[in-house]
């Protein structure tokens, strides 16, 4: 029979979290899946967490040479071997609510035009409560303006937010077509960091999205926290910086610098508009 959702979980040395991640798929009803685990570890450190399984629907499949963590050529390494009309690439150390798939695959189904369905984000640890409780600010910020995107009611908008202000979600709370990501070619192996956004501004522009007002993700805040850490490695925030100018420059190249700009202005407007 047909698959519905193809999962491709990215991993390397987080065994531990990776069976919480798998176990979190594998509780999904209504839906026919197959799970395709990427091993980016140079010892195939996952491989006994997926043997242990013995679930037909789990793949293991191993990067021919480890990139080091470059998230970008792992997914596409992934995507390509999978078969399901629905994609989601889930990070090894997320969870999926309980229902998701069913609740997002009825969402296609209503909106065959759109490409991308995402919602709001959850996140869980171990961290200090202090920091719990920002991270769960962001992303309340991050779905207040995708409801004003959504209100307003133009794909063009969703790309204008994640381009010129902070993202509206992470890699994970997102569910795409694979005719989508076969559209805009995956993501772009350049783009180190930020490359999960640079692949959603190109979903959302070519193929338009939709967001609902639901939990899609429960997502893991590491202490420090990657996105939030008071004092990050300059590597990082170089990198960081160069994902942000190679995804803003892609998109002007594209799209032309009159779109970017009134994209630019258009974005500023909306989040004073309530």
């Amino acid at each position: 029979m047909a698959i519905d959702v193809s999962v491709v979980i990215p991993t390397c040395r987080r065994n531990e979290q990776l069976s919480a991640a798998i176990g979190s798929v594998q509780r999904q009803r209504g839906v026919r899946l197959e799970i395709v685990v990427v091993d980016d570890s140079p010892e195939g450190a996952a491989r006994g967490v997926v043997d242990s399984l013995c679930d037909p629907r789990v793949t293991y499949l191993r990067t021919p040479r480890p990139t080091g963590g470059i998230p970008s050529i792992v997914r596409n390494l992934g995507w390509s071997r999978t078969e399901g009309a629905i994609v989601h690439f889930l990070d090894d150390d997320d969870m999926v609510p309980d229902g998701n798939y069913a609740r997002v695959m009825t969402v296609f189904e209503q909106r065959p035009d759109i490409g991308l369905v995402f919602g709001r984000i959850a996140p869980f640890g171990d961290c200090p409560p202090a920091q719990l409780r920002h991270e769960q600010a962001y992303f309340d910020r991050a779905a207040w303006r995708a409801r004003i995107c959504r209100r307003i009611g133009t794909q063009r908008l969703f790309a204008g937010q994640m381009l010129f202000d902070s993202p509206l979600l992470v890699c994970s709370a997102g569910m795409l077509r694979r005719a989508a990501v076969a559209r805009v070619g995956g993501f772009d192996p350049a783009i180190h960091l930020m490359e999960d956004a640079d692949f959603y501004v190109r979903i959302m522009r070519e193929c338009g999205a939709a967001f609902i007002d639901e939990i899609t993700l429960h997502y893991r805040i590491g202490y420090p926290s990657l996105m939030h850490a008071p004092d990050p490695p300059r590597e990082q925030i170089e990198a960081q910086r160069d994902g942000r100018r190679r995804m803003q420059a892609k998109y002007r190249s594209s799209y032309g610098a009159v779109e970017f700009y009134m994209l630019a202005a258009a974005t500023r407007l909306a989040m004073r508009w309530r």
